[in-house]
């Protein structure tokens, strides 16, 4: 096979939930072990770190990958999923995953594949363990894809887990609960194993305190050692972010490339990893650190946080796709300048309506439509009930349409923000970059 065929057997051939949702959904690591034991056990070839989350565990992923690159370390990145190609999902040194590195693995697996009818993101998993064994990478971050205790990377015993926050999202597989999300979330936590948690609602910090007991775990809270402080812009479109060390009791500053407003507590939450780690033994001095949150989308490939795609009008692209999420989106929305607001949005089948368009700011016009996924939300389905809760616009057949057509009634001082689905981010970024 060459790498297109490849490609498409990994698609076509496996459960892939990105695309169909539920129906790829394995509740057990049956088929993870099979093929763990079947290569050889490579996760435990190379040091860990696993990051769980409802939102922000791509973002603190790409921090760690980053810092660690600065610091000498060489580095592995698993995340998805991916926006312009499937290599993004593997990565050393910032380094996508060889095409030829794919076919190979592929078809050393195609005779597991017809026996154990594994799901796409289970042969993912596999595919980025053999590799970071196989080039011998000094630590590696690993991002979970969906929960945490049944989640395929979590056979891993890392060097510090990390849960960045909880909040509803995939509530068919986690649970309908806060509660019971953050107990799946939990279920990466291992003995003996530190564990950061970022943003906690303290009626579930006793999930986190309960597991890190029975696992005589130490638990770090990073929200009680820095207390955030202000975010502001640098005349280099970085951001500045000021927190307050409760240790130290000094300020601390530090810049970054990202300029979403959320990524504050992704930042105290990587900083917290960091000194947890340090006390570990890991070398990573001040310097090192700061080099390494100046560069994070340029060392790991990050797309889609709060991204410019485009000025005269300036086109932002955000990959939040829950309620959470989008609040926090909707709120740093508010806060740009704008002679008038433009907004393609687009969803996912799974997601519900009536929690997240009553997020959705009024005073904006709108271009409903659907990303090239057959997860899709239908646009005229999702355009109907956009325009029944207030949201004004029109429906677009695929997001190339919507965007020439929010450029063509644009003026130059207008803002179009598109988002509502990491899949609507990706189709737009193919636009931008063809």
């Amino acid at each position: 096979m060459n790498y297109k065929e490849t490609l498409d057997f990994l698609y076509n051939k496996l459960p892939m939930f990105q695309r169909i949702g539920k129906a790829a959904y394995k509740a057990n690591l049956d088929n993870t072990l099979e093929l763990d034991r079947e290569f050889g056990h490579p996760h435990r070839l190379f040091k860990s770190i696993h990051v769980a989350g409802t939102n922000g565990k791509g973002s603190v992923s790409h921090m760690l990958a980053s810092i660690f690159q600065a610091s000498g370390y060489k580095t592995g990145l698993y995340t998805s999923p991916h926006l312009l190609d499937f290599r993004e999902r593997i990565r050393v040194n910032g380094k996508a995953i060889g095409e030829e590195d794919i076919i190979r693995f592929v078809s050393k697996i195609e005779a597991s594949v017809n026996t154990l009818n594994p799901s796409f993101f289970e042969i993912t998993v596999a595919m980025a363990f053999d590799y970071f064994a196989n080039q011998k990478v000094d630590i590696a971050i690993i991002e979970t894809g969906l929960g945490g205790r049944l989640d395929s990377t979590n056979i891993i015993t890392p060097e510090v887990s990390v849960i960045t926050n909880i909040s509803l999202d995939h509530t068919e597989f986690l649970g309908n609960s806060l509660h019971e999300i953050a107990t799946e979330k939990a279920g990466i936590i291992k003995k003996n194993v530190p564990l950061v948690i970022g943003s906690c609602d303290p009626e579930l910090l006793s999930v986190f305190e309960t597991v890190a007991a029975k696992n005589t775990c130490e638990l770090y809270k990073s929200a009680d050692t820095r207390v955030f402080k202000y975010q502001t812009i640098s005349i280099e479109n970085h951001s500045i972010i000021r927190f307050e060390n409760t240790n130290s009791k000094l300020d601390e500053s530090w810049e970054i490339d990202l300029l979403g407003n959320y990524q504050q507590e992704n930042l105290s939450t990587t900083l917290q990893i960091i000194d947890v780690l340090i006390n570990k033994g890991w070398t990573l001095p001040d310097q090192k650190v700061s080099k390494g949150l100046l560069t994070i989308a340029e060392s790991t490939g990050l797309r889609g946080r709060w991204e410019i795609l485009g000025a005269n009008p300036k086109i932002i692209g955000d990959t939040a796709h829950n309620e959470a999420g989008i609040r926090e989106v909707v709120k740093q929305l508010s806060r740009e300048p704008a002679k008038k607001l433009h907004i393609i949005w687009g969803m996912v089948n799974d997601k519900s309506l009536d929690t997240i368009l009553p997020l959705l700011p009024t005073n904006a016009e709108y271009y409903f439509t659907a990303a090239s996924i057959p997860r899709a939300l239908d646009a005229k389905t999702l355009g109907k009930k956009g325009n029944s809760t207030g949201l004004k616009g029109g429906v677009y057949p695929d997001v190339k349409s919507s965007i020439e057509a929010a450029i063509n009634k644009s003026d130059k001082k207008d803002l179009i923000f598109i988002g509502g689905s990491t899949f609507v981010v990706a189709d737009a970024l193919k636009y931008f970059i063809p």
